[in-house]
C-alpha cells in the first residue's frame, strides 16, 4: 500500500493529554487565586466595619461638645449622632461611656463577616481617638488592618 493511497485522518477534538494539561493549569491557577481571594474578603470586611464606626466619630465629638458626656448606648444615643446599632450587615455598633466625655465606639463583627466575633474599637480620651482591633484569636494578618488601626 502506497502512502498516496492512505487517506489522512482529520483530527476531530483534543487528545486526552491536551485535556489533562489544561486541567492541571486550571488547578495551579486555582491554588494561587483562592487564598488570595480569601485574604481580600477579610481585608474588605475589616475595612467596612472600621469605616462604619469611623463615620460616627465627628458626630460623637459634636454630641460631646453639646452635652459634655459620651452618648448613651441606646437608640436615642445613636439617633443623636446620626447612626444606628445595625448600620452594617457585617456587625453591630455599641457605645460605652467610661467617664464624662471619654468612651468607646465598638463595631462587633457578626456571622455574615469573614472575621466573625472580631471587634474594632475607637477609644476616645482627652488626647483624641485611637483605633484598636481585637481579632478574638482569629490570627488575622496585620496587613489586613486599615492604616491607623492596630
Amino acid at each position: 500500500m502506497l502512502l498516496k493511497d492512505r487517506e489522512m485522518k482529520k483530527q476531530q477534538g483534543f487528545t486526552l493529554i491536551e485535556l489533562l494539561i489544561v486541567v492541571a493549569i486550571i488547578g495551579v491557577l486555582s491554588a494561587i487565586a483562592i487564598p488570595t481571594y480569601k485574604n481580600y474578603i477579610v481585608k474588605s470586611d475589616i475595612a467596612s466595619g472600621v469605616a462604619t464606626a469611623r463615620g460616627l466619630l465627628t458626630n460623637t465629638d459634636l454630641y460631646i461638645q453639646e452635652k459634655s458626656v459620651f452618648p448613651p448606648n441606646s437608640t436615642a444615643g445613636f439617633t443623636a449622632v446620626g447612626g444606628a446599632t445595625d448600620m452594617s450587615s457585617l456587625g453591630t455598633l455599641s457605645f460605652t461611656g467610661i467617664s464624662g466625655a471619654d468612651g468607646t465606639i465598638r463595631f462587633t463583627f457578626g456571622p455574615k463577616s469573614a472575621v466573625n466575633t472580631a471587634k474594632a474599637d475607637f477609644v476616645r480620651t482627652s488626647s483624641g481617638w485611637k483605633c484598636t482591633f481585637d481579632d478574638n484569636s482569629l490570627t488575622i494578618d496585620s496587613s489586613a488592618l486599615p492604616k491607623g488601626c492596630n
